[in-house]
């Protein structure tokens, strides 16, 4: 993927999607499924792993990615925000369910991804705290600086296996369910944006082949490495699921 500086793309008119260059991200990842299936053409942006990333604090108030800007209106950081905003400038069918019930469950489901103290949320903990004995302080890929500035303690690190194996538990049910209802989806009987959440996040926890994702070694390596609370919550539905997404949904190879 071509990605402009946030100098280059601070002038320009429409969707600016800033991203942790040359990774793939699972929020990343996210946020440009649901761009990419509600038809929202964006500009890349680059945002740099571990760095301060001043030009983007300047322009957006974060440091971090993904941030989606619309021409001059307010930066989104925030999962649900892109979505939103996907949902307003894009085409066909909707990523939300029209069902109040099934609307809330999509959501309901996305947060326990995405959203804070989530799947995601959590496994990033726990990367923290394994890597946080692994890097020396100051190196560039300074964990306890990490720590630091997301406010993590020793007690949000030790639960975050047990919520993730929760909470991959719940899809797992819920994908059962639906499979005897004849339905391919968490929700309902179309593509919603939990679907999409979960392919990517899944990520964390069983990176799709080099030949699909190339990402960098290290990352394959933190990803991939599973305590047997996880490996046990990983029921085969969920990476049956997650392929079929991709496939059908996202397309591969992921470009980033």
């Amino acid at each position: 993927m071509k990605y402009l500086s946030v100098a280059e793309a601070r002038a320009l008119p429409g969707l600016r999607l800033v991203l942790t260059a040359n990774m793939p991200g699972p929020w990343g990842e996210a946020a440009k499924a649901v761009l990419s299936v509600r038809r929202v053409s964006y500009t890349p942006v680059a945002q740099a792993v571990m760095e301060s990333n001043d030009e983007l604090y300047a322009w957006t108030g974060v440091r971090n990615a993904p941030v989606a800007v619309y021409d001059d209106e307010q930066p989104q950081t925030t999962w649900l925000d892109i979505l939103l905003l996907a949902e307003r400038l894009g085409s066909g069918p909707s990523l939300l369910p029209s069902d109040p019930l099934e609307r809330a469950l999509a959501l309901g489901f996305a947060t326990e991804i995405c959203g804070a103290d989530g799947f995601g949320w959590s496994r990033r903990l726990e990367l923290m705290g394994r890597s946080s004995t692994q890097n020396p302080p100051g190196g560039r890929f300074d964990m306890q600086r990490m720590i630091r500035m997301y406010g993590v303690t020793p007690e949000a690190i030790a639960r975050a296996p047990a919520r993730m194996a929760s909470i991959m538990s719940g899809l797992a049910t819920q994908l059962h369910r639906q499979e005897v209802r004849g339905s391919q989806y968490l929700v309902g009987k179309q593509l919603s944006a939990c679907d999409l959440h979960w392919a990517c996040f899944s990520l964390f926890v069983s990176p799709l082949a080099p030949q699909d994702c190339a990402m960098p070694d290290f990352m394959r390596a933190n990803y991939t490495h599973l305590t047997p609370e996880l490996a046990a919550a990983l029921d085969p539905i969920l990476l049956r699921h997650r392929d079929r997404i991709f496939r059908h949904h996202i397309g591969l190879p992921l470009d980033f």
